[in-house]
């Protein structure tokens, strides 16, 4: 039996309904701190294949961090760029990234161009950014007017890059030359903005656009130890060179070997590739464990992706100056609170339609600028359909169109088609455009490919009247340690 009078547990009964209603809203606004809207990690790699990371199916190479972040995030393992109208192929694709906008409406230097870190900036974000940056100085100024060092270009040594710093006017300071590995200075510069988070209140957004692994592909000596060249494989399309003129043969990248490309010397472009990748993954390591010691790991979302991808040897090319699936296809993993871990989805997207992404992420309006499609629904619900056809484009040599199992390349200098089924395929090695039997499906791909070429503003004709050789000469000697324009 109760002791209490009736008005004494009356009164003890609405103490306890107001204690608990404290209690709840002080769970509340302590959950609120805790979660702010999230923070962004943007983790962005130069040159990365998509099929260069061991948890996702390539077990000659040690990607551990890398790996944490695929167990822990979602995969896709069929995000794409759109391409390049130049040889630097990275300088659009950026901005594109930056812009959520097609190869074809964008502006490579970001001029008049509202980026994501402007958007996330001016809803109250703190944007920082560090690393590689192609796009103008003005446009990285008014995305991270408090960013560290900024690579602009002409590298040739991973040891000793040349970087700035933009000043908020756009400005640029004198060059300088740092004596760590650039992909540890700009972790450096990475984690000691992360620390200063610790204690802080408000979202932040944290773009770093590391080097590597672009050549020259110079990884500290622990890390080539790691590899042995004689026992890595080939790339299953490995050929001694390109079976026609693809209209770039013998761009700078290209002339790195010397034709034809010999098993032993793509083993060790494949080393030396794959060396860098793991000291690039050992520093996307140390950001994530400074990220994990600021106690905000909870409340941030981390992605990781690349610029484009490269050949190594597939299809006789070493470059990115292609369509083929290795150079435009990237690497793409998303985690953080309230994703799906350990998904993979093969759910064909562009890397612009992370710009619209973020935005919805963050509660902020998407400019009417971007073109980009938001991945979040399709996380949210489990998806595995985003696009239906992917336009991929390079310079007025090559067009491309994939409707998910079949792809046609066009090749308009030559009047040639490749046709190629991606389902039983990946590797695009037999050409089906001669096939009697996939004929309708060339003419239907041929129709798709005109007309998403209207749906994105480009006016290339896809045959000629003066159609190239349809093979070149190839220069015996190599080239070698030709400074790169990264």
């Amino acid at each position: 039996m109760n002791s209490f009078p009736p008005m004494k547990q009356f009164a003890l009964l609405i103490f306890t309904l107001l204690l608990a209603h404290v209690s709840i809203v002080a769970a509340a606004d302590k959950a609120a701190k805790i979660t702010p809207r999230p923070n962004i990690i943007f983790l962005l790699a130069d040159d990365m294949r998509a099929d260069t990371i061991a948890a996702l199916g390539n077990p000659n190479i040690q990607t551990p961090n890398l790996d944490r972040l695929v167990a822990r995030g979602t995969s896709f393992t069929r995000a794409y760029i759109m391409g390049g109208l130049q040889g630097a192929v990275c300088v659009p694709s950026r901005a594109m990234m930056l812009s959520g906008r097609p190869l074809f409406r964008i502006s490579e230097q970001l001029k008049d161009t509202t980026t994501w870190p402007m958007v996330l900036r001016a809803g109250g974000y703190e944007t920082f950014g560090c690393g590689k940056w192609h796009n103008g100085p003005a446009s990285y100024a008014a995305s991270f007017p408090n960013g560290k060092s900024v690579f602009l270009g002409g590298m040739n040594n991973h040891f000793r890059v040349p970087v700035r710093d933009v000043m908020p006017d756009g400005k640029l300071t004198p060059p300088r030359t740092s004596e760590l590995h650039s992909s540890e200075l700009f972790a450096n510069q990475a984690i000691e903005f992360l620390r200063a988070q610790k204690s802080g209140t408000n979202s932040f957004a944290l773009y770093v656009a590391f080097t590597a692994p672009h050549d020259p592909r110079q990884a500290p000596k622990e890390y080539h130890d790691r590899y042995d060249a004689a026992k890595l494989p080939l790339p299953k399309n490995f050929l001694p060179k390109h079976p026609f003129n693809n209209g770039e043969l013998t761009v700078r990248d290209e002339q790195l070997l010397p034709w034809p490309r010999t098993e032993m010397a793509v083993r060790r472009e494949l080393a030396d590739y794959y060396a860098i990748i793991t000291h690039l993954d050992a520093q996307i390591g140390r950001v994530l464990e400074a990220l994990r010691e600021t106690g905000r790991a909870e409340e941030t979302i981390v992605v990781f992706a690349a610029d484009n991808g490269l050949a190594i040897g597939s299809h006789g090319l070493l470059g990115k100056q292609n369509v083929y699936e290795h150079s435009m296809r990237v690497p793409l993993i998303i985690g953080g609170p309230g994703l799906p871990a350990g998904r993979r989805t093969d759910a064909m997207c562009y890397s612009f339609d992370l710009f619209p992404t973020f935005c919805e992420w963050v509660g902020l309006a998407t400019p009417k600028s971007v073109e980009g499609r938001s991945l979040a629904p399709m996380l949210k619900a489990g998806r595995d359909q985003h696009r239906d056809e992917i336009l991929t484009a390079y310079r007025h040599f090559q067009r491309a169109v994939n409707d998910g199992r079949f792809k046609l390349i066009r090749y308009p200098h030559i009047n040639k088609s490749q046709l190629f089924d991606l389902k039983n395929d990946p590797d695009e090695l037999r050409d089906l455009s001669e096939d009697a039997a996939s004929k309708p499906k060339l003419e239907e791909l041929m129709t798709r490919l005109a007309s998403l070429q209207k749906e994105f503003g480009d006016t290339l004709p896809l045959s000629t009247n003066e159609p190239a050789p349809m093979e070149i000469p190839l220069p015996p000697a190599s080239a070698k340690g030709k400074k790169a324009k990264l």
